[in-house]
């Protein structure tokens, strides 16, 4: 008897723990009662010249330009094709780096203007072309109160295009409850920071189709006669 009570334990306890986990990902920065996730495009990188590219002089040289292109396994977003938006897809943006020698460096890759994204986002993905280095992308984003932080995507050990996703932390502050016309984040750009061991030769990036997946319940509940506190 005191087995079967134990085994009827051990299986609700393991319920429990797999309806968290497959919970979590809705529940990631959960502020709300009510939630509308949706997946939207950031950037798909088409034009390079809203595009800069930055090393410090003494590293190397960086160049970017656009090339023709996309990764094959990239799905168009359920709600654009509902909507029928079609938009210019066509190229990429690629980023060269040549190194001078061996050292400890960086490399930036920032719009000329920060990328909105508006609601409460949950998550910022990026397609990559990775060489089997082991350098290390991070994703630059600013809040509406100009407070800035670095998140991390993972490292570029891999080959050919990869989907690296980040999720953005309840730490960052994306509503003031004051004013409800203001929420979201800003991409102010991607941090590549190369391996101390591979900064030699030539340097290859690629990048493609910035999304973010965003909770938009606020925003499409807000009343249409609201004043908009922007003069």
């Amino acid at each position: 008897m005191k087995r079967t009570i134990l085994a009827v334990g051990l299986i609700l306890c393991a319920s429990v723990l797999f309806g968290q986990q497959t919970n979590a990902a809705n529940n990631l920065g959960r502020d709300t009662a009510q939630q509308r996730l949706v997946e939207i495009s950031v950037s798909r990188f088409e034009d390079p010249g809203f595009w800069r590219v930055y090393m410090p002089i003494d590293s190397g040289v960086i160049t970017h330009r656009r090339l023709p292109g996309a990764p094959a396994d990239k799905q168009p977003i359920p709600e654009e094709e509902e909507l029928g938006i079609v938009e210019a897809d066509d190229f990429v943006l690629g980023v060269k780096a040549e190194f001078f020698r061996r050292n400890n460096t960086h490399i930036v890759v920032a719009p000329v203007r920060p990328l909105n994204v508006p609601g409460i986002v949950k998550t910022l993905s990026v397609w990559v072309v990775g060489r089997n280095l082991n350098h290390r992308v991070s994703v630059m984003i600013r809040d509406h109160f100009g407070n800035t932080a670095v998140l991390q995507m993972g490292r570029l050990n891999f080959s050919g295009w990869r989907q690296m996703t980040t999720a953005i932390p309840p730490t960052i502050v994306q509503r003031d409850p004051h004013f409800l016309n203001r929420s979201g984040i800003q991409v102010v750009g991607f941090l590549i920071e190369p391996a101390l061991m591979e900064t030699y030769g030539s340097f290859y990036v690629y990048f493609d189709d910035l999304r973010g997946v965003t909770d938009l319940f606020a925003e499409e509940s807000r009343d249409p006669d609201d004043m908009v506190d922007s003069w």
